[in-house]
């Protein structure tokens, strides 16, 4: 396997006459988590669309390797299906029935719904359905989690808890990962690179690197630095009002 996964060389997108990304070049390394970060509709989840080979560039290269499993803004749980067996059709490739057992049960423990194994989406909270939901990509053999905003819907207590379970999964199940958020807190409490894109048509505008282990405290130096860095290439702040006690 390559140790980058992904790679975009000038990739440009149009819906039509609609210009939305224009020659974006990106390098992902395996084990890496990166966040995507920009203005409103710039063209974040139309970016990970390439990424996964739903939606082919209109122009320039990409190179992808593995397999991926997407985590969207609302859970795509099945309603009428139980906790288990929204998990297990993301084990439908593994022939043995004990061996498909054997890796339910350890994915019911790694997000601690041990107990919910019969309930049915609406009778969960938000934030367990996400961890089914994060569960169900995680299973069989994916190797990389594109995750479009995938808390984006639960309340700010339950999101910042999630976070927090988000990089306890990935300690104990690694993944490459590509998450697209309108958080910046998110971005900085989470990913290794932040990439911040411009206003449609989306450009690459920045890149920041955060060296802390994960996970970090919203209070963690680095994540405030991170967090004030993109408020100001975000426009939201001017330099001279960063870090002001």
């Amino acid at each position: 396997m390559r140790d980058k996964p992904f790679r975009l060389e000038r990739v440009s997108h149009s819906f039509g006459t609609v210009e939305v990304l224009r020659e974006i070049s990106l390098e992902i390394v395996r084990g890496e988590f990166v966040a995507v970060v920009g203005p409103s509709g710039c063209g974040k989840t139309t970016l990970l669309n390439i990424l996964s080979g739903y939606e082919p560039p209109t122009s320039g290269a990409i190179e992808r390797e593995g397999h991926e499993r997407m985590v969207y803004q609302r859970d795509g749980l099945f309603p009428w299906q139980t906790v288990t067996e929204n998990i297990s059709l993301g084990l439908r490739h593994v022939a043995d029935e004990r061996e498909r057992k054997q890796q339910l049960s350890e994915l019911l423990g790694l997000i601690r719904l041990e107990g919910f194994e019969q309930h049915y989406p609406h009778q969960l909270s938000g934030g367990m359905r996400q961890r089914v939901e994060l569960a169900r990509a995680l299973a069989g053999d994916s190797q990389t989690l594109l995750m479009d905003e995938p808390f984006s819907s639960l309340d700010y207590l339950a999101r910042i808890r999630m976070r927090q379970e988000l990089a306890r999964i990935l300690d104990e199940r690694p993944r490459t990962v590509v998450l697209v958020t309108h958080d910046i807190e998110e971005a900085a409490q989470l990913a290794d690179r932040v990439i911040v894109l411009t206003e449609r048509p989306a450009e690459i505008r920045s890149e920041l690197t955060i060296r802390a282990h994960r996970p970090r405290g919203l209070t963690h130096p680095e994540v405030v630095q991170a967090i004030d860095r993109l408020l100001t290439e975000l426009g939201i702040q001017t330099k001279s009002e960063e870090l002001k006690p």
